[in-house]
């Protein structure tokens, strides 16, 4: 996907002023609530004309105010999952999904029901009403809606934001897996940093109405460290696990860390606080924790008197925290050999 989108909008004492160019599939837009997030969603959707700018994907103009270029919403191909799912509740599961594939014209279709019925797990609720369902099912069966629709851009504005963690990370990997399987590029609308690592690659940040940064995911949680006094937390995925007394023991890069918990097939994404990690200069001669890992400094991030300690080990990269005064003591400093100590408890899986 290619997307260039320069849209200008007054709505009372707010005022949108923007520019993105966004190249790829998995583009995230994250800010606070009034930073223009929705905004965008309703103009590149055709719900809301901007004042002046132009709106280019993949090269064909849907907006163009100097050249009076206006696509309607139906000929824009443009699906939207909203926060709350908006199903039809005078529809069943199915009806609300063949909703979606009869809107687009036949000659568009390239996405069918049964792929999407199978890639989002709905075969056991195609007949129920939907006031029937959980807040994750509404959402699942929201996003097969829209995908049948075949559209060649969707747009998720918030569409996590309703439900609790254990909701939240049961939908994540349909939506991962939706996605890859059918090839839709979409635009991530958040004001959650976990969910902008787990969903985008790329991310454009708003603030009151302007994009002030565009980076990747990655760099913006270590750009974001500290905030509000949280942890940092690292994001491993790991696959292919063997037991060993009652642990389950994944590669990761030249080493391999010992987890309690896990050992399912596939992916598993565990989360792991950078203030659980133990740091020492010289090697333990005894330590209770089942993983202790060689590595090596590659820099420092500074924040409110702590210490964020990015550190290289066989191949991977994660993030420690200490105190200041810790990092002064050890003399932590780039290239600085230091072990590392993890509890195989300290890990928690999420996806």
């Amino acid at each position: 996907m290619r997307l260039e989108f320069s849209a200008r909008k007054i709505l009372g004492d707010f005022a949108l002023d923007v520019s993105i160019a966004a190249p790829g599939d998995r583009v995230g837009l994250f800010g606070p609530s009034g930073s223009g997030k929705s905004t965008i969603v309703n103009i590149l959707s055709g719900l809301v004309a901007p004042d002046s700018g132009r709106i280019v994907l993949d090269g064909e103009s849907l907006f163009d105010r100097e050249k009076g270029i206006d696509l309607p919403p139906e000929l824009r191909r443009i699906a939207v999952v909203f926060q709350h799912p908006h199903l039809f509740p005078h529809l069943d599961v199915r009806e609300n999904l063949l909703f979606g594939w009869k809107r687009c014209p036949p000659a568009l279709r390239r996405i069918g029901l049964d792929p999407v019925i199978e890639a989002l797990e709905l075969e056991t609720i195609l007949p129920r009403a939907v006031h029937h369902l959980s807040g994750g099912e509404q959402q699942r069966v929201s996003l097969g809606r829209a995908l049948l629709s075949s559209p060649r851009l969707m747009l998720l504005d918030e569409p996590l934001s309703a439900l609790d963690d254990s909701l939240k990370y049961r939908v994540i990997p349909f939506l991962r897996k939706t996605f890859d399987d059918f090839a839709v590029p979409f635009l991530f609308i958040s004001h959650s940093l976990m969910e902008m690592r787990l969903m985008t690659d790329r991310v454009a940040v708003l603030d009151r109405g302007r994009v002030v940064e565009e980076t990747g995911a990655e760099a913006l949680a270590v750009g974001r460290m500290g905030a509000g006094g949280a942890a940092y937390v690292n994001l491993l995925r790991l696959s292919v696990p063997r037991m060993r007394n009652g642990l389950s023991v994944y590669r990761w890069g030249g080493t391999e860390l010992a987890i309690s918990g896990g050992g399912k097939a596939g992916e598993t994404v565990f989360e792991l606080s950078a203030r659980d990690i133990i740091l020492f200069r010289k090697h333990p001669e005894a330590i209770s924790a089942r993983n202790l890992l060689d590595c090596r400094v590659i820099r420092l991030h500074e924040f409110d008197g702590r210490i964020g300690i990015e550190l290289a080990c066989g191949g991977e990269r994660f993030i420690a925290e200490v105190m200041q005064e810790t990092a002064t003591e050890l003399d932590i400093r780039p290239g600085t050999v230091l072990y590392a100590a993890i509890k195989a408890s300290a890990f928690r899986e999420i996806l």
